[in-house]
Order: structure tokens, then C-alpha cells, then sequence
């Protein structure tokens, strides 16, 4: 058993020192690590392709994962509304995500941090869900992210702009288990750079600890009252304005709901250059910087 004498103020140091040096930490068995690493791979690839365990990725009704995200969309979940289909793209986008995300715990493993717990049932309010880790003794949400969110991890500004409910979620995480903290750690995907996000229901005096000091039995309480009925919770957000464009465009919150078309019927999607861009109104149509018009996407293929 790994004696745990490292901290998570020292992951980012020590994943980095382990890429430079390709030395693990001795009190590693690296090649058992190696053998775990792969047999992770395996059961990825099989939750992915074997029809006997891939209906995890359709499961319905409330989630821990959801728990952050607005009560609409999760009304939408849990009454079974038809979703978005996703763009094979996109999928195999999240697949190299879960590839990413396994990969990290690799490298924090060979580092000498202790990972325990991994996917690990948790229980609050009746709303399941599965933790990914903890490490240190820490709970941990281990995430791959664009070079525009790896600031919110590095800054520490997460909770304030927090579009994907990510601390709702690892908040109930650590509630399960009775703790009052948790962190993040995340990979930018372009550039590879990590970042370590502690949050302390505790520490009064941190910038954010508003925007994280939610009661999370309340929050799980009013999510299951929101999403009881027959009515169809109040709309997340609205339309913003694209640039200087004349065109209206889903806030981020909504334009990666998978209910999205059943608050906006008429929606246009356009394929840019950055990703796909969801336009309410259109007065003009989106260009390339070579000034070619964006194709249109079908959002009923």
C-alpha cells in the first residue's frame, strides 16, 4: 500500500517532474500500474462497444452529474424527452476525453499520489451518482478542457462561470463522504498544461466561496421539487447577441443542452471554424475568415 506522504499542492510539480525524468515514484510497482492502465482502456472500450454495458451512457432521470445544471433541462431528462443526437465527431470527442481523464490518473499514480475510491457509488437525497477518484485522501473530478477553461482551474474562478454544473456535482461527491472539501484536476487538451482547483466549504476568506457555499442537500431538494411536476420549469437563460453580427446566439449554458431544440424549434446551426454555433436569429449568415458561408448542420440527422 502506497504511504501517502504527498499532498494535492504538489500534483502539478510532480506529473510534470514524472514527464521530464520518465522516472516513477519508488514506492510505485510501475509495470502492476501499467497492467491497471490497460485493463482501464479495456473496460472504456467496452462500456463504448458491447451492447451488454453500453446503456450506461442513456441512463435518465436525476444524476449527481446533473445536479448543477438548470432544472429545465433536467425536467426534460427525467420526463425521457427526445435528445439531440450527437454527431459522431462529437463522440468520439467526450471517447478521447474518458482516454484523457484515465490517462492523468495514470500519471498521478506513477507520481506516487494515492488514487483510491475510484468510481465509487455515492448517495444524497436519494440522487446517485459515481464519484471519479480521490487523491490524497481528496475527493477529485478529473477533467480534459479547452485552453479557454483551463483559467477558471488555474484562476480559481470555476464556481463564478461554472456553465456545466461541475461544482453542484463534486460537491454532492464530497457531501456523501462527508467532507467538506474537493478539487478538480484538469488537462487542457491542445496544450497539455494541468491545473490543480481546490475549493474549502471552509475557508470563508477564499474569492469565490460564494459562488461554492450553496447547501447541497437544499440544492438537491429543490432540484427534485423543480423536476416533480407536470410543468415545465422556467427557461435557463436567453438568447446573446454574436458580436456585432445582428445574429442572436445560445448563451454557452444552452448551446450544449441536449433539449436545446425543444426551447428553440426554429433554431439554425451553423459549423464554424471554432465548433458548431446555434443561432435563434439570423440576419446574417456565418462566414470563414476566408469569407466562405458556414455550412449549415442538420440538427435532425
Amino acid at each position: 500500500m502506497v504511504i501517502v506522504s504527498k499532498t494535492l499542492d504538489t500534483l502539478v510539480q510532480d506529473v510534470y517532474k514524472l514527464m521530464k525524468d520518465k522516472n516513477s515514484s519508488k514506492s510505485v510497482d510501475t509495470e502492476a500500474e501499467i497492467d491497471k492502465f490497460g485493463e482501464a482502456m479495456k473496460d472504456l472500450m467496452r462500456k463504448e462497444f458491447l451492447p451488454n454495458v453500453a446503456n450506461y451512457n442513456n441512463r435518465s432521470g436525476l444524476r449527481m452529474s446533473s445536479l448543477g445544471k438548470p432544472e429545465r433541462q433536467q425536467w426534460f431528462a427525467k420526463n425521457k424527452y427526445s435528445r439531440e443526437r450527437i454527431e459522431p465527431k462529437t463522440l468520439i470527442k467526450f471517447m478521447y476525453g474518458h482516454l484523457i481523464e484515465e490517462m492523468l490518473l495514470f500519471f498521478v499514480r506513477l507520481s506516487g499520489h494515492e488514487v483510491t475510491d475510484e468510481q465509487k457509488l455515492c448517495t444524497v437525497g436519494g440522487i446517485k451518482g459515481s464519484m471519479d477518484c480521490k487523491i490524497d485522501g481528496v475527493v477529485v473530478d478529473v477533467k480534459s478542457t479547452t485552453k479557454f477553461s483551463i483559467t477558471k482551474f488555474e484562476n480559481g474562478s470555476l464556481a463564478a462561470d461554472d456553465s456545466f454544473g461541475y461544482v453542484d456535482q463534486i460537491k454532492a461527491y464530497a457531501h456523501s463522504e462527508g467532507d467538506r472539501k474537493w478539487a478538480w484536476l484538469a488537462m487542457d487538451r491542445d496544450s497539455g498544461k494541468l491545473a490543480v482547483l481546490q475549493y474549502d466549504l471552509d475557508d470563508t476568506k477564499h474569492p469565490y466561496h460564494k459562488y461554492y457555499s450553496e447547501d447541497i442537500e437544499e440544492r438537491v431538494e429543490h432540484v427534485k421539487k423543480s423536476t416533480a411536476g407536470e410543468e415545465l420549469p422556467p427557461q435557463c437563460s436567453f438568447p446573446v447577441e454574436d458580436g456585432k453580427s445582428g445574429n442572436l446566439k445560445l448563451s454557452t449554458m444552452c448551446a450544449y443542452c441536449s433539449y436545446k431544440t425543444h426551447c428553440y424549434p426554429t433554431l439554425k446551426a451553423y459549423a464554424t471554424g471554432s465548433g458548431p454555433k446555434y443561432l435563434t436569429h439570423v440576419v446574417n449568415r456565418p462566414k470563414y475568415k476566408s469569407g466562405a458561408v458556414c455550412p449549415e448542420i442538420d440538427l435532425n440527422f
